[in-house]
């Protein structure tokens, strides 16, 4: 059972652990769990690939904002339902606006996300699959910024021929970032549209053959290529 600060209550826990569920719940940072995560040293933190991460071959490490570790947590203390189980913390430093570049920080500051989970898995494995929950919010994302933007309507049976359009256009522009490779397979689908598909064109006929057009010095001629030469028919 997998989920977000809201459902990080008594009742919540236990009933995973009398059914015996395996459960990973998104913590709110009160003042215990805040206590917790600043009684880790520094030496105990692991850097993990996050979104953004360079990889340094000097250091032979990733260098990122982010970083991982975990210790033993008893939520719930001093109440019947009290539970021990993994507390897995990652934290993300915080950018100081006052700073001048190449100016070295007196503290370092760091936002802090807390995991309180009975997982099996290893440390990073366990961080990871719980984060996995945040993809489908960038579906949401994707989806209220295009189609979804236009409901609802009054009528019931329009809204559902409209979300089922919106699904086929959002699988098939996401087919189209895999297609074009590179950056485009996690792209934004506002971006893949606004970039490969509403492309200003011209078709011409020249010798019965029909030429296309497309703009010059475009700059991502190279993912238009791939995804073209991925779906044309082959000659004959």
């Amino acid at each position: 059972m997998r989920a977000d600060s809201a459902f990080y209550a008594k009742t919540v826990i236990s009933t995973c652990r009398r059914h015996q569920v395996r459960f990973s719940v998104t913590t709110r940072i009160d003042t215990k769990i805040r206590a917790a995560c600043d009684s880790i040293g520094d030496d105990q933190w692991i850097d993990i690939r996050y979104p953004q991460a360079v990889w340094d071959d000097d250091e032979r490490r990733w260098i990122s904002d982010a970083q991982i570790v975990e210790t033993t947590y008893t939520a719930f203390a001093g109440t019947r339902h009290q539970v021990t189980a993994r507390l897995i913390v990652r934290r993300i430093r915080r950018d100081d606006p006052t700073r001048t570049p190449g100016q070295e920080e007196l503290l370092s500051a760091y936002r802090y996300h807390a995991v309180f989970t009975d997982s099996p898995f290893t440390l990073v494995q366990a961080e990871a699959q719980h984060r996995q929950h945040a993809v489908i919010e960038q579906i949401n994302a994707d989806l209220i910024a295009g189609p979804l933007a236009h409901l609802p309507s009054g009528r019931f049976n329009a809204n559902a021929a409209w979300l089922t359009c919106a699904g086929i256009a959002h699988n098939l522009t996401r087919t189209v970032g895999h297609l074009a490779a590179s950056a485009w397979t996690t792209a934004r689908t506002t971006t893949i549209r606004t970039r490969i598909v509403n492309v200003a064109a011209r078709l011409a006929h020249r010798a019965r053959t029909i030429h296309l057009h497309l703009p010059e010095h475009w700059p991502w001629q190279a993912a238009f290529d791939n995804l073209f030469t991925a779906v044309r028919t082959a000659p004959g």
